[in-house]
């Protein structure tokens, strides 16, 4: 199995060096930075899995940085590591599409497998077809995150997006709410399975002929949701 590269973007100089080590010991491959302009090289150039972004970087905002590397398409996901815990800050990261949201103090184990479920995420995004996915009508390129139905482009939400990939990858099996939520959200305490439920009325509306009857997106009574060609 590849190996999970993880980009660390943090100044404090000693946490940054215990992290690093201890992902290390636990089979990551590691690179730690301390600049937000450092990170953002790495990012284009070294394609990380995961990213674990400070937000007080000495030169570019942390805000700043995700808002880049989104607006460019990348959806590597991102760890936020800060001090900041005022929920303000919190709904600022996830508004830029920040995956996971860790505040200062934290616990290392805690850390360390919040970053291997991203990673498992970021090496299944690496390893998405990249060809045309075709369901119905409905036709979409991961390359370019573009998606299509009669021909027509189709606006999605990046939630709604990834929500879609993740029942794609499942290639008709099912998948719980749970596991959607983990996989698509991270371990977010307050988001709850409601919101799958939401973004999925949005593919619907979105992708299929009658979103009351779906023939593409499938619920599964008591379980969660599948996709069926």
């Amino acid at each position: 199995m590849m190996t999970a590269r993880v980009l660390l973007i943090e100044d404090n100089v000693e946490l940054a060096s215990g992290i690093a080590y201890n992902l290390r010991l636990e089979g990551f491959d590691v690179r730690a930075v301390e600049t937000g302009a450092d990170g953002l090289a790495e990012i284009r150039g070294w394609s990380p899995h995961v990213v674990i972004l400070d937000l007080m970087l000495p030169d570019l905002d942390g805000y700043q940085l995700l808002d880049t590397i989104r607006k460019e398409g990348n959806r590597v996901p991102v760890l936020v590591l800060t001090a900041r815990a005022e929920e303000a800050d919190k709904v600022r990261g996830f508004r830029l599409d920040a995956d996971q949201y860790v505040t200062k103090p934290f616990g290392l184990l805690e850390l360390i497998e919040r970053v291997r479920s991203l990673a498992r995420r970021g090496l299944a995004l690496e390893h998405e077809h990249t060809v045309a996915i075709r369901f119905g009508d409905v036709e979409v390129e991961p390359e370019t995150r573009l998606v299509r139905r009669s021909g027509v482009p189709v606006s999605l939400t990046p939630k709604a997006y990834d929500l879609l990939m993740a029942l794609v990858r499942r290639e008709g099996a099912v998948a719980s709410r749970t596991e959607l939520l983990k996989e698509v959200w991270g371990h977010r305490g307050f988001v709850m399975t409601r919101t799958v439920d939401s973004h999925v009325a949005e593919l619907r509306r979105k992708l299929e002929a009658d979103p009351a009857e779906p023939r593409h997106i499938l619920t599964v009574w008591k379980v969660g949701y599948r996709l069926q060609n």
